[in-house]
């Protein structure tokens, strides 16, 4: 699967997208994966930045993290913007 990151996720991760074997895993275990992977790289944290993000799945706002994801998903990590 596809992971696309955003603004402070994006410079927490070093990188605008990365793939991830993801079939079969929850949202949620992905988030997992990802703040373990970057956990301490950059401030603030990638966990941080997590926990105040919103995420969209194939470009349409996600609210269940407890969904099952297929391998040609795409998850948008989207933090707060500042601004209009």
């Amino acid at each position: 699967m596809l992971i696309r990151y955003f603004g402070a996720a994006r410079a927490a991760a070093g990188t605008a997208e990365e793939t991830l074997d993801g079939a079969g895993a929850t949202v949620e275990d992905i988030l997992a994966i990802i703040g373990d992977r970057y956990a301490g790289t950059q401030s603030p944290s990638m966990e941080q930045v997590l926990r105040r993000s919103s995420f969209l799945l194939n470009e349409v706002a996600l609210r269940d993290r407890g969904r099952v994801l297929a391998e040609q998903d795409v998850l948008d990590v989207l933090p707060p913007f500042a601004g209009g």
